[in-house]
């Protein structure tokens, strides 16, 4: 299990997509992690180099029960959470923490799938690709201090996280946090092809009167 301070000696991270592999990246960069299995049906991303702490998986069948993961991150897409996340319920219990970045997937939705289990539910949003990125999470009722002191560092990984006590605000959290940027980004793009050449050319030389 987890050491104090929210130190983690084995993870396991399902998914490693965008968001997974910026994960990945700075747990290394951190040393979070001794050692990180990682289940990826598509392999080993080509922006990831190989690394002895990493072992990739293409299924959860190919993953060994023992030692259990101090902590099993789900980084997979909403329409595929429900084939894949019941696959780990062997690692639930008091040890393991389950840490979803699942858009959209309840606590109680993930309850439903690993039984009475450690669960954080989060949001991130779209900088965390750059590590810049903000992190809303919510815990379920078997989250100890130092679970959630090891989310903290796995979260560290992408940028600042915070805690929320009360689920509900989650939606919120969704519509400004986790969306918002997306909206800021398209205002950058539209005002960019407005100041573009193509499409608005410069005066120039200006003509100031004497």
């Amino acid at each position: 299990m987890a050491t104090g301070g929210g130190q983690a000696r084995r993870l396991v991270l399902v998914g490693c997509g965008k968001m997974g592999t910026a994960m990945l990246r700075g747990w290394l960069a951190a040393g979070v992690a001794s050692r990180c299995a990682v289940v990826e049906p598509a392999g080993m991303p080509p922006a990831l180099g190989s690394t002895a702490e990493i072992v990739w998986s293409a299924s959860a069948d190919e993953l060994a029960a023992e030692p259990r993961p101090d902590a099993v991150v789900f980084a997979v897409k909403p329409q595929i959470a429900d084939d894949v996340v019941p696959k780990y319920r062997r690692w639930a219990g008091s040890e393991t923490l389950f840490l979803s970045i699942i858009a959209g997937k309840t606590l109680a939705g993930l309850n439903r799938h690993l039984g009475r289990a450690a669960i954080v539910r989060t949001m991130p949003n779209t900088p965390a690709a750059i590590g810049r990125g903000i992190t809303v999470a919510c815990a379920s009722p078997f989250v100890t201090m130092d679970q959630r002191q090891l989310c903290d560092r796995l979260l560290a990984a992408i940028g600042q996280s915070t805690w929320v006590e009360d689920e509900a605000l989650m939606d919120a959290v969704t519509a400004v946090s986790g969306s918002g940027p997306a909206y800021v980004f398209l205002l950058i793009e539209a005002l960019a092809r407005a100041a573009s050449p193509k499409v608005c050319p410069p005066i120039w030389p200006c003509s100031w009167p004497a």
